[in-house]
């Protein structure tokens, strides 16, 4: 065993041991602080450990943010992810890398080598509308600490569901992904399924270790609920969104999966594990 399997190993071990959701709520607490030298610090930190461009970002100034949470989500400037504008084309949702993307085979989509998972669980439990997404294309994406971390729409469509699904926070690094058995059904997330001009379209935000909190552009910051409970979030009035539009943010990193319907867009080549992406590239297209 070489001594990184080792480290892996008992990274996911240590992992079913933690109190997940209270650290992820005191890291939640020191993210939000508006306290300066707190903030300034972690801001600090970070840069001096991940490869933040923030000429990219509409304050370019490490100061300029109120809490390192505020740091964490910020926007782009306009114009320097541009949205694919052919028709036909779906829009990569994030920053980030391809964890996996392919076909779904029935209700399931590929995890990790030798690792699949149900998309009827990953939906909330719901079968009878995984079965929409049955053979159809999938996406996982990672997004890593340094990337930009709000979430775009892939197509134009309008919201049908949106379910809060409560769950672990385990991390969702590779090596958790080929370590933890259905990582994404385990992990609390958000599933948002809209109706598209292709078809139904899945976009699932799954939380993670140190995850505070997910946030949607209309519904604003979501939470887990105490005791952990299913919830169905408002879907009306209608919500109607153009592709490139915001779709919400993660408070800390974690993972996008994109789910089509058979008859729905192709993936291009070339998205295979470990590839990089950018928010606005085209990762697929209508048939």
């Amino acid at each position: 065993m070489s001594s990184r399997s080792f480290r892996d190993r008992a990274f996911i071990g240590l992992q079913y041991l933690l109190p997940q959701h209270f650290l992820s709520r005191l890291v939640g607490l020191l993210a939000g602080a508006r306290i300066g030298w707190l903030k300034r610090t972690l801001i600090r930190a970070f840069l001096r450990h991940y490869p933040v461009d923030l000429s990219e970002t509409e304050r370019g100034d490490p100061s300029a943010y109120e809490s390192f949470n505020d740091f964490f989500t910020r926007k782009l400037r306009r114009g320097v992810r541009p949205i694919d504008q052919e028709p036909a084309s779906v829009a990569c949702p994030v920053d980030g890398y391809v964890s996996q993307a392919g076909q779904l085979t029935g209700d399931a989509l590929l995890q990790a080598k030798g690792i699949s998972y149900s998309a009827g669980a990953l939906l909330g439990g719901d079968p009878m509308l995984a079965a929409q997404f049955a053979g159809g294309a999938f996406a996982t994406l990672y997004l890593a600490p340094h990337n930009y971390h709000r979430i775009h729409m892939p197509f134009g469509g309008t919201l049908r569901l949106a379910r809060h699904v409560p769950g672990d926070l385990f991390s969702v690094n590779a090596a958790t992904a080929d370590g933890v058995p259905g990582l994404f059904t385990r992990n609390e997330r958000i599933a948002c399924v809209f109706d598209t001009a292709a078809g139904p379209m899945a976009v699932v935000l799954v939380g993670a270790l140190f995850v505070g909190s997910m946030s949607l552009s209309w519904a604003g910051v979501i939470r887990s609920r105490h005791p952990r409970a299913m919830l169905e979030l408002p879907v009306r009035p209608v919500i109607a969104l153009d592709k490139g539009a915001e779709l919400g943010w993660f408070n800390m990193g974690s993972t996008v999966i994109l789910m089509f319907a058979a008859a729905g867009p192709s993936l291009v080549t070339g998205l295979a594990p470990g590839r990089p992406v950018r928010m606005g590239e085209r990762i697929a297209t209508l048939q």
